[in-house]
Protein backbone atom coordinates (compact mmCIF):
# COMPACT_ATOMS: atom_id res chain seq x y z
CA UNK A 1 0.00 0.00 0.00
CA UNK A 2 1.69 3.18 -0.96
CA UNK A 3 0.66 6.58 0.98
CA UNK A 4 1.20 9.71 -0.98
CA UNK A 5 1.54 13.28 -1.07
CA UNK A 6 -1.41 15.42 -0.28
CA UNK A 7 -3.49 15.71 -3.01
CA UNK A 8 -2.91 12.06 -3.90
CA UNK A 9 -0.04 13.27 -6.24
CA UNK A 10 2.52 10.15 -5.65
CA UNK A 11 5.56 9.69 -2.68
CA UNK A 12 6.44 13.26 -0.80
CA UNK A 13 9.03 15.13 -2.42
CA UNK A 14 12.15 16.14 -0.97
CA UNK A 15 13.83 18.68 -2.39
CA UNK A 16 17.54 19.26 -2.35
CA UNK A 17 18.64 20.81 0.97
CA UNK A 18 18.90 20.13 5.00
CA UNK A 19 16.24 17.18 6.10
CA UNK A 20 16.05 16.42 9.40
CA UNK A 21 15.32 13.43 11.12
CA UNK A 22 13.08 14.19 14.23
CA UNK A 23 12.57 11.04 16.73
CA UNK A 24 13.79 9.41 19.97
CA UNK A 25 16.14 6.86 19.92
CA UNK A 26 14.67 3.41 18.49
CA UNK A 27 12.00 4.88 16.19
CA UNK A 28 13.52 3.51 13.35
CA UNK A 29 15.49 6.71 11.90
CA UNK A 30 18.61 4.67 10.97
CA UNK A 31 16.74 1.96 9.54
CA UNK A 32 15.10 4.19 7.53
CA UNK A 33 17.86 5.84 6.26
CA UNK A 34 19.49 2.45 5.30
CA UNK A 35 15.96 1.99 3.38
CA UNK A 36 16.65 5.29 1.49
CA UNK A 37 20.61 4.18 0.47
CA UNK A 38 19.51 0.82 -0.36
CA UNK A 39 16.48 2.13 -3.06
CA UNK A 40 19.51 4.60 -4.10
CA UNK A 41 17.07 7.34 -3.41
CA UNK A 42 19.80 8.83 -1.27
CA UNK A 43 24.12 8.61 -1.66
CA UNK A 44 25.42 7.13 1.57
CA UNK A 45 27.22 10.23 2.41
CA UNK A 46 24.14 12.15 2.48
CA UNK A 47 23.79 10.78 5.95
CA UNK A 48 25.47 12.42 8.42
CA UNK A 49 25.02 10.45 11.70
CA UNK A 50 26.36 11.44 15.10
CA UNK A 51 26.21 8.03 16.30
CA UNK A 52 28.41 6.93 13.43
CA UNK A 53 30.57 9.80 14.32
CA UNK A 54 30.92 9.26 17.90
CA UNK A 55 31.82 5.31 16.81
CA UNK A 56 34.67 6.89 14.94
CA UNK A 57 35.97 9.02 17.23
CA UNK A 58 35.70 6.18 19.93
CA UNK A 59 39.01 5.11 19.45
CA UNK A 60 40.80 8.69 20.01
CA UNK A 61 38.42 10.71 22.15
CA UNK A 62 40.44 11.17 25.68
CA UNK A 63 38.27 10.64 28.48
CA UNK A 64 35.03 9.24 28.91
CA UNK A 65 32.18 9.09 25.83
CA UNK A 66 29.50 10.60 26.76
CA UNK A 67 31.62 13.72 27.95
CA UNK A 68 30.89 16.98 27.30
CA UNK A 69 33.70 17.66 25.58
CA UNK A 70 33.30 14.58 23.30
CA UNK A 71 29.69 15.69 22.53
CA UNK A 72 30.74 18.75 21.37
CA UNK A 73 33.62 17.15 18.87
CA UNK A 74 31.23 15.22 17.68
CA UNK A 75 28.38 17.32 16.65
CA UNK A 76 31.23 20.16 15.60
CA UNK A 77 31.99 17.43 12.97
CA UNK A 78 28.56 16.92 12.64
CA UNK A 79 27.61 20.47 11.51
CA UNK A 80 31.36 20.34 9.23
CA UNK A 81 30.23 17.48 7.64
CA UNK A 82 26.51 18.84 6.49
CA UNK A 83 28.23 22.64 5.95
CA UNK A 84 30.40 20.90 2.74
CA UNK A 85 27.43 19.20 1.98
CA UNK A 86 25.10 22.34 1.58
CA UNK A 87 27.93 24.26 0.22
CA UNK A 88 28.36 21.45 -2.35
CA UNK A 89 24.67 22.33 -3.32
CA UNK A 90 24.03 18.29 -2.15
CA UNK A 91 21.48 17.02 0.43
CA UNK A 92 22.24 16.75 4.24
CA UNK A 93 20.31 14.55 6.38
CA UNK A 94 21.22 15.16 9.81
CA UNK A 95 20.53 11.85 11.70
CA UNK A 96 20.55 12.29 15.32
CA UNK A 97 17.69 12.57 17.99
CA UNK A 98 16.70 16.27 17.01
CA UNK A 99 13.87 16.01 19.90
CA UNK A 100 14.69 19.57 21.45
CA UNK A 101 14.63 23.23 20.03
CA UNK A 102 18.33 24.31 20.14
CA UNK A 103 19.36 20.93 18.34
CA UNK A 104 17.16 21.86 15.24
CA UNK A 105 17.88 25.79 16.07
CA UNK A 106 21.47 24.96 15.09
CA UNK A 107 20.72 22.99 12.08
CA UNK A 108 18.80 25.35 10.78
CA UNK A 109 20.66 27.78 11.13
CA UNK A 110 23.15 26.06 8.75
CA UNK A 111 21.12 25.70 6.42
CA UNK A 112 20.24 29.28 6.35
CA UNK A 113 24.02 30.06 5.28
CA UNK A 114 23.29 28.58 2.28
CA UNK A 115 19.60 28.92 1.73
CA UNK A 116 18.55 25.70 1.82
CA UNK A 117 15.32 24.03 2.57
CA UNK A 118 14.76 22.41 5.66
CA UNK A 119 12.67 19.05 5.39
CA UNK A 120 12.04 17.96 8.75
CA UNK A 121 11.02 14.05 9.47
CA UNK A 122 9.69 13.17 12.29
CA UNK A 123 9.33 9.74 14.01
CA UNK A 124 6.56 9.38 16.02
CA UNK A 125 5.63 6.04 16.99
CA UNK A 126 3.92 5.63 20.64
CA UNK A 127 6.19 5.07 23.30
CA UNK A 128 4.75 0.98 23.86
CA UNK A 129 6.22 0.40 20.32
CA UNK A 130 9.54 2.96 21.20
CA UNK A 131 10.32 0.37 24.63
CA UNK A 132 9.89 -3.19 22.04
CA UNK A 133 12.11 -1.36 19.07
CA UNK A 134 14.90 -0.17 22.19
CA UNK A 135 14.63 -3.58 23.33
CA UNK A 136 15.13 -5.41 20.26
CA UNK A 137 17.97 -3.49 18.98
CA UNK A 138 20.11 -4.35 21.86
CA UNK A 139 22.05 -0.71 22.93
CA UNK A 140 23.37 -0.70 26.20
CA UNK A 141 24.56 3.05 25.84
CA UNK A 142 21.02 4.06 25.42
CA UNK A 143 18.24 3.16 28.45
CA UNK A 144 14.90 2.43 28.21
CA UNK A 145 14.50 5.79 30.57
CA UNK A 146 16.22 7.89 28.15
CA UNK A 147 14.46 6.62 25.33
CA UNK A 148 10.75 7.05 27.25
CA UNK A 149 12.23 10.96 28.14
CA UNK A 150 13.09 12.13 24.79
CA UNK A 151 9.92 10.62 23.39
CA UNK A 152 8.49 12.80 26.27
CA UNK A 153 10.84 16.32 25.08
CA UNK A 154 9.65 15.05 21.25
CA UNK A 155 5.73 15.51 21.91
CA UNK A 156 5.88 18.68 23.82
CA UNK A 157 8.56 20.39 21.86
CA UNK A 158 8.51 18.78 18.20
CA UNK A 159 4.57 19.04 16.60
CA UNK A 160 4.33 19.71 13.36
CA UNK A 161 3.37 23.70 14.10
CA UNK A 162 6.60 24.03 16.71
CA UNK A 163 8.92 22.74 13.59
CA UNK A 164 7.52 25.04 11.08
CA UNK A 165 7.48 27.68 13.44
CA UNK A 166 11.50 26.96 13.40
CA UNK A 167 11.91 27.74 10.10
CA UNK A 168 10.81 24.14 8.62
CA UNK A 169 10.44 24.54 4.90
CA UNK A 170 8.27 21.27 4.93
CA UNK A 171 7.15 18.38 7.73
CA UNK A 172 6.47 14.96 7.39
CA UNK A 173 5.15 12.27 9.37
CA UNK A 174 7.49 9.09 9.01
CA UNK A 175 4.86 5.94 9.24
CA UNK A 176 6.30 2.95 11.24
CA UNK A 177 5.34 -0.14 13.33
CA UNK A 178 1.98 1.74 14.95
CA UNK A 179 1.11 2.14 11.21
CA UNK A 180 2.11 -1.70 10.29
CA UNK A 181 4.68 -0.05 8.37
CA UNK A 182 8.37 -1.30 7.40
CA UNK A 183 11.11 1.24 7.39
CA UNK A 184 11.77 0.09 3.72
CA UNK A 185 8.20 0.88 2.76
CA UNK A 186 7.83 4.05 4.53
CA UNK A 187 11.23 5.15 2.63
CA UNK A 188 9.73 4.20 -0.54
CA UNK A 189 6.65 7.36 0.26
CA UNK A 190 9.58 9.97 -0.19
CA UNK A 191 11.02 10.96 -3.06
CA UNK A 192 14.81 12.40 -3.17
CA UNK A 193 15.12 15.53 -5.41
Amino acid sequence: MAVFAPGGSGPIRVPTGLVVLVGPPASHKTSFVRALIARRQIAEEAVVSSDEIRAEFAPTSPGAPDSDAADARIFEERDRRIVARLAAGQTAVAESTNVTPPARARLIAIARRFDAPVTMLRFTPDVGDLLRQHAERGRPDVTAAQVHTSAAVMARHATAHQLRSEGATAVHDVPGRGRATTPAEAAARFWFS
